[in-house]
């Protein structure tokens, strides 16, 4: 069947800006020559795809994937789900969304993480899914703690869970984060200051959804991801979308 839908023009501007004064290390990894435009090739567009055949029981439930069900990680319990949609709002099946976060302390399993927050021996910090032939996709979680990084004297990244999301071959990645809703430090991040238009970085932040949660276990958060079009989410390596 013949797509017959409206192409929806790239919109550069709508994206972070690669070189910002605030962001230390933006300084050196921003391009300094215009960027370059090449054709994919049938290696890129077809293929190899990992990971989509191999989901296990416990891979979108990080409370309790580290231990694969043996024992439970500390924190607050969370539940983030949504859809993943093109741009005019249809459902995109069998998308691998992948995530990867800091436990409750802030801290990262990451030999090269050296703050001072302990880690949880029971939290592995990642996990994957796919979502189903509606687009819709849900991981089960512990908050993120807040952490200081080196960039100017007392910058800390907020509340956050980064995101991949693998198209249908192994060049189409993109990568984003999900910041969650009420977090002061959100205005205060050079990073998230990159996106300079409030109503652009709002796509980045999960509004807080009781009718999802579940009393007495769990907080819910909606964060759909839009991959083309006015509306789609922010991407970090990839300015317009899939």
């Amino acid at each position: 069947m013949t797509d017959s839908s409206a192409l929806m023009a790239r919109r550069r501007e709508v994206h972070p800006v690669a070189y910002y004064e605030d962001y230390k290390t933006s300084v050196p990894r921003s391009p300094s020559l215009p960027l370059l435009s090449m054709e994919s090739t049938f290696s890129e567009e077809t293929g190899p795809r990992f990971g989509h055949g191999l989901i296990g029981k416990y891979d979108n439930n990080l409370i309790c994937n580290y231990t694969q069900g043996a024992a439970l990680a500390v924190g607050e319990r969370i539940r983030v789900h949504g859809r993943v949609l093109d741009e005019n709002a249809r459902p995109v099946p069998n998308t691998l969304i992948e995530i990867w976060q800091a436990n409750a302390g802030g801290r990262y399993r990451h030999v090269k993480d050296t703050y001072f927050a302990p880690l949880d021996p029971n939290f592995g910090g990642c996990g994957r899914t796919l979502t189903d032939e509606n687009g819709f996709y849900e991981f089960m979680t512990i908050r993120p703690g807040a952490y200081p990084w080196p960039n100017r004297g007392n910058d800390w990244r907020p509340m956050h869970i980064h995101f991949s999301i693998f198209g249908h071959a192994f060049g189409q990645r993109l990568i984003s984060q999900m910041y969650f809703q009420g977090d002061p430090l959100i205005d205060l991040c050079p990073i998230a200051a990159t996106i300079q238009k409030r109503s652009q970085l709002d796509r980045l932040v999960a509004p807080l959804d009781l009718q999802n949660s579940r009393g007495m276990d769990y907080l819910a958060y909606k964060f759909d991801i839009v991959l083309r079009g006015s509306r789609q989410t922010m991407f970090e390596n990839k300015m317009e979308g899939m």
